[in-house]
Parts: structure tokens; C-alpha cells; sequence
């Protein structure tokens, strides 16, 4: 990767001084944005499960439709189940030879038990500078900065260099079947001339012997969701059996999980680590990374699992009296793949539970990765700079997925940039689905001020 992805640096602005609002303007655009975000909170879009009425983000979606026609856009709707409905605008660019930016965010939340919270997980109090609340940090700050630079940009009558596909999209917490693979199933037309995106998880700031650093996501890995059900055979709970369906799952469980996925590197991996070895002044050693992951702080949650494939038991159905043996025993699996490894690692899975045990799965999307030598990446790092001078900027790759993974289906390449600058102490990776989300107002209005200069000048 490039020498300028990993070293500080404070270059002369590329970003032209009209774009930048004046004070008044600023503080205005300061307030909106906390203004969305909670209202966005506020609105409760819980998302059960990938099933048509599993969550409604049809009110999020029309509210999102009135701030963008408020100021003269023209957003379109698309509902691919009753209530699971998205948002699309296209803005028009300086440049339309420039191919398009896709800019999305997804409107749904995973569920809250507010009876685990110190706040109400939907009122979007806010308290220590903070706003708290479900979809704070997974990603309705984030939507909120992309509709209130959008709406900057349509009001001072600014364009942004290249054409900019807005979108808002249903079910990513659910893995897009009702949001953004439904849309790029049933309308590619609206992602034309796009070859790039940017969204959630990455840009945001990590605190490395007390310099900053900003990961802005290049990869992530692929994921497989799906079923071990164990066969036996029904009976009383006194008999002595060996077909017992709880003890094969368990059996298989175990093997699964004593099965060592091995530590491997990729180009964002690698990238990330000798970066942080640099700033560090420690050697990176692929046989022992550790140097490097304690570096992280708590950020290392993130990376440390981009090393290796995880395969993780997250439900557990059987049985349904204390004296009865079960027909079955469920357990629902959570497999994320390295890139290159998806279907080997399935393979696996399967041979791993055994002749008592069938493997099925219901969704698996394999993992992606866009270009760290790229112009795109160094206008990110630019931004950053612009308003942090100095910072670090490295790329790492997501254990987990967003709607990138589906936009890749269109050739699209996509990266984690919500620029967040979070304070040192804050454990913001362990945020994202968290109780007590939150995110510093600061942050968000950091963010929204880097956003608008990378939009209208990339």
C-alpha cells in the first residue's frame, strides 16, 4: 500500500475554501444533525429477523423522504415487503464523466431491552455529551450526517464533483434479503455508473500511544448463517439410548469449536499491522501479532477476529419436557469466512458435524474486498488530515458485513467511511449492538464536516 497511508501527514487542503460554510452556517449544520440522528433513534426500527414482517422501516424511511424533498431532492421509495422500505436519491455531479459514489446507510436497528439500559434505548436522551440510544453508533449517525450534508449541499446550491447515489436501505441487520440485495436484484438501474461506495464501520478513530488513528474499512469477511440439526430417535427420558439428538449436537458442537482456524494474513490485514507497527516502533511478526493487537486497546475486538474464520453456536432449541428424549436438537451457527475461503470453510462445517448431524444453511454471502491503492482512499485520508492534521490513516477488514457485500454484486467497490473523532477513553467497537450505545455529539459533527469536503470534491 501506499507510504502516505501510513505515516502522518498535514498536506495543503485539496479542498477548494467556497465549499466550507461560513460560522453561522456551521453552527446550524451542528445543531441539524443531532437533531436527525435522534429523531432517527426515536423512530423504532427494530429488525427481528429476515423475514417479511420481521421490522417496519417504512416511518424512518418517510421521514427520510420529507428532509430530502424538503430541499428540493427527488427521493424514491421502494418497498419489498409491506413496511420494509427504502430510500434512493440521485444528486447530480460537476462531472457526470466521473463514474458515481454510492453513499448508503441502512435504517434498521437490532432489538433493545430497555429493562438492560441505563436510558430508554429509543428516546435519544442526551447526557455527558452523548446521544444514547439503539442505532446511535449502528448507523443513524451516520444517516443523520449523510442527510445533513445532502441537504448543505442542496440549499448553498453546491454540487458535488461526481454523481452521488443516496441511499437508505432496509434489512442490512438481517442481511439485506428485504434491502439492499433486494435492490440490486429488482432495480440495478438506480446503482448505474456507480462504481464505488462508502458507509458504515470504518473511518472512525483509535487511540495509539497517544496518536490518533482513523481505520477506514477496504475488506469484510463473508458470512454463512444457517442450522446443525442433530436426528435420533424420540423416547422416554429414563431409557438408555445412544440416539439421543441433544448428545449428537452437543458432540458436533464441540468439535466444531475444537477445530482451530488458522491465523491467516490479507492485504488489509497485513496492511493494518504493519502500519501500526510503525507507529509503534515494533516489528510485525505474522507468527506472533500480538505486539500489534495489544496496540489496539479496545478496538482490538475488531481486528482480532479478521485473523481467522470464526464459526460461533448462537441459538439452541430442544426438547420440550424434562422426561421426554427429543425427535431433534437446533443449534443456529454463525460462520464468517476469510476472502478465498468461503466455500472450503462450508465444506468444513459440514464435515466437522458429522453422520448424525445435517449442515443447512439459509443465507451466506461470501467476503469482499475494494482497492487500498486508490485514489478514493487517499481523498479519505486527505479529509482526515484536513481536520486533524497529522492523523493516522490505515485500512482493516470487518469481521462482520454491511451493504457493501450486496452493492458488490454490481461491481460496486465499498469502504467503511463514517468519520467519527472519538475521545481515547470511549470503547466505541463495543457500541455496535451494545447496551447504552452512544456516541459523543462532537464526533457526529466532526464527521459530517469531513464527509461534506470528501463529497464535493472526490
Amino acid at each position: 500500500m501506499p507510504d502516505s497511508a501510513l505515516t502522518p501527514q498535514n498536506p495543503e487542503p485539496r479542498y477548494s475554501s467556497e465549499h466550507a460554510p461560513d460560522t453561522r452556517t456551521r453552527e446550524s449544520l451542528d445543531q441539524e444533525v443531532v437533531r436527525i440522528c435522534r429523531d432517527l433513534i426515536r423512530i423504532d426500527t427494530t429488525n427481528l429477523g429476515s423475514y417479511p414482517d420481521a421490522a417496519n422501516e417504512r416511518p424512518a424511511a418517510e421521514y427520510v423522504m420529507e428532509l430530502l424533498q424538503e430541499v428540493g431532492l427527488e427521493p424514491t421509495m421502494y418497498e419489498s415487503a409491506p413496511g420494509r422500505a427504502s430510500v434512493v436519491a440521485r444528486i447530480e455531479g460537476r462531472e457526470p464523466s466521473l463514474p458515481a459514489l454510492v453513499v448508503h446507510g441502512h435504517l434498521d436497528v437490532v432489538p433493545a431491552q430497555a429493562e438492560d439500559w441505563s436510558v430508554n434505548p429509543f428516546e435519544a436522551v442526551i447526557k455527558d455529551g452523548m446521544i444514547w440510544g439503539r442505532g446511535a453508533v449502528d448507523m443513524k449517525n451516520m444517516n443523520a450526517m449523510i442527510i445533513t450534508t445532502v441537504r448543505d449541499m442542496a440549499r448553498r446550491g453546491l454540487k458535488p464533483r461526481r454523481d452521488l447515489i443516496v441511499a437508505f436501505f432496509a434489512d442490512e441487520e438481517a442481511g439485506g434479503e428485504y434491502g439492499a440485495l433486494w435492490m440490486v436484484k429488482n432495480h440495478p438501474e438506480v446503482f448505474a455508473g456507480a462504481t464505488e461506495a462508502i458507509s458504515e464501520v470504518g473511518g472512525y478513530s483509535t487511540t495509539i500511544n497517544g496518536e490518533r488513528l482513523y481505520l477506514v474499512q477496504t475488506a469484510e469477511k463473508g458470512r454463512a448463517w444457517g442450522a446443525l440439526t442433530a436426528h435420533g430417535r424420540a423416547g422416554h427420558g429414563s431409557a438408555v439410548t445412544h440416539e439421543n439428538p441433544i448428545v449428537h449436537l452437543a458432540t458436533a458442537i464441540a468439535r466444531i469449536a475444537g477445530d482451530d482456524w488458522p491465523r491467516e494474513y490479507n492485504e488489509a490485514t497485513t496492511a493494518l499491522l504493519e502500519g501500526i507497527a510503525h507507529i509503534t516502533g515494533t516489528e510485525f511478526d505474522p507468527a506472533n501479532p500480538q505486539p500489534q493487537l495489544e496496540a489496539l486497546g479496545p478496538t482490538v475486538k475488531f481486528i482480532a477476529n479478521t485473523l481467522q474464520t470464526t464459526s460461533n453456536p448462537t441459538v439452541l432449541k430442544a426438547g420440550y419436557k424434562d422426561n421426554v428424549i427429543p425427535q431433534d436438537a437446533i443449534a443456529r451457527l454463525d460462520v464468517r469466512t476469510l476472502p478465498g475461503k468461503h466455500e472450503s470453510t462450508l465444506e468444513r462445517i459440514a464435515e466437522l458435524a458429522g453422520e448424525h448431524v445435517t449442515y443447512s444453511i439459509d443465507h451466506h454471502r461470501p467476503s469482499v474486498s475494494a482497492p487500498i491503492d486508490a485514489p478514493i482512499f487517499d481523498a479519505m485520508r486527505l479529509a482526515l488530515n484536513r481536520h486533524d492534521p497529522g492523523c493516522h490513516v490505515l485500512p482493516y477488514m470487518l469481521g462482520a458485513g454491511t451493504d457493501n457485500n450486496a452493492l458488490a454484486d454490481l461491481g460496486i467497490n465499498g469502504y467503511g467511511f463514517a468519520p467519527l473523532l472519538l475521545p481515547a477513553e470511549l470503547d466505541f467497537t463495543g457500541m455496535f449492538h451494545g447496551i447504552d450505545e452512544r456516541v459523543p455529539i462532537e464526533s457526529i459533527t466532526f464527521g459530517r464536516a469531513v464527509l461534506s469536503e470528501f463529497l464535493l470534491d472526490y
